[in-house]
């Protein structure tokens, strides 16, 4: 099990640093043009061809609401790459909270909510923690409520897309063993920044999913028995027919939102399941969200495949991934001896 699940952790930052040079590339001809098939992690490049942030804008109430600090000035700008001062293999800013979660658990022993909203506010407002230009949508409305005084634990807003799961493979690394705990915590945590029944009811299936595989059900059937509302085996069977790129753009859209997004995540790894590196590179390749989108197959296949069957140069290559091996490792640790404990306190009572 332990392999499978340092797989599942794993998972979820490869897929997401693989596509992120061609995060929410939507013509295709011009992804393939400024970057060929991304098969390995890449630096992002400006101009970005889809980039939007021309017409984005944020403007904070007050220092409690400034999370662009010196990326701002980017924002309203032409063909600015949202991710533009990474580097090749490094995380998004929402799988760098994810890194920040891990050292949460491992300090906490658990999950605490509260210890991790402290963490998220610290990091997203002291300048220059993350050097990501862009700033998701949730982020903004939870500091704009901060910004009015509002107490932490009540300023989610409205939100309807996949980045509210990118953190939902962590916790399962963690509550792999405790199917309850794990529904319980990934609510509580998705319900922090996000305050809508389709983010919540999506975590909530993918949680079962990845629990399951953790513990050595088929991805396949796990998908069909835990995701069936979302996708299913009629599904599968007639988009498998087709090619992914008509499979993310006409049946479903490669967007962000979740009524899309997470049935296009379901899809690649039901077809992926046995081929990890073939996964997530499909999930980049066929752009749109697939940074999160990324987050949600890389997580599902690395808890089928475990670390055993990833190639190499996927781990290897992260940025920083030393760091994250001993974050990983450390998170491991911390729930190996959680369940030692349980165990024998429940001997003893």
């Amino acid at each position: 099990m332990t392999d499978h699940l340092r797989g599942l952790a794993w998972g979820s930052f490869i897929g997401d640093a693989l596509a992120m040079p061609v995060h929410w590339y939507y013509d295709r001809a011009a992804l393939h043009r400024d970057y060929g098939t991304v098969r390995d992690y890449l630096a992002p490049r400006n101009p970005h061809a889809d980039s939007i942030l021309w017409r984005s804008e944020y403007t904070p109430l007050n220092e409690r609401g400034d999370i662009l600090r010196e990326q701002g000035q980017y924002w309203g700008q032409r063909g600015i790459h949202y991710h533009q001062f990474l580097h090749a293999g490094e995380n998004t800013l929402n799988l760098q909270l994810a890194k920040m979660l891990i050292e949460s658990l491992v300090a906490r022993g658990g999950y605490d909510a509260d210890d991790y909203l402290r963490r998220y506010i610290e990091f997203m407002l002291t300048p220059g923690q993350h050097r990501d230009t862009y700033v998701e949508e949730y982020h903004r409305k939870f500091f704009t409520a901060y910004a009015r005084g509002t107490a932490p634990r009540k300023c989610a807003g409205s939100d309807i897309h996949i980045g509210g799961l990118a953190h939902v493979g962590t916790l399962c690394t963690f509550f792999a063993a405790d199917i309850t705990a794990a529904r319980k915590t990934v609510r509580e945590h998705i319900g922090l920044t996000h305050r809508s029944d389709e983010v919540l009811a999506a975590g909530d299936a993918l949680t079962r999913m990845l629990c399951a595989v953790a513990r050595g059900a088929d991805l396949r059937e796990a998908i069909f028995k835990h995701g069936a509302a979302w996708f299913s085996k009629r599904k599968a069977e007639q988009w498998s027919r087709e090619p992914d790129e008509v499979v993310i753009g006409h049946r479903v859209s490669p967007a962000c939102y979740i009524a899309d997004a997470f049935p296009a995540s379901l899809y690649l790894a039901w077809k992926y399941a046995d081929d990890f590196e073939a996964g997530i590179i499909a999930n980049a390749n066929v752009g749109g969200d697939n940074c999160y989108r990324g987050a949600v197959v890389g997580a599902l296949l690395g808890a089928a495949s475990g670390t055993a069957r990833m190639p190499e140069r996927f781990v290897n290559g992260i940025y920083d991934t030393a760091r994250l091996r001993t974050q990983i490792d450390s998170l491991l640790a911390i729930r190996t001896a959680s369940l030692a404990w349980r165990e024998t306190n429940g001997r003893t009572n």
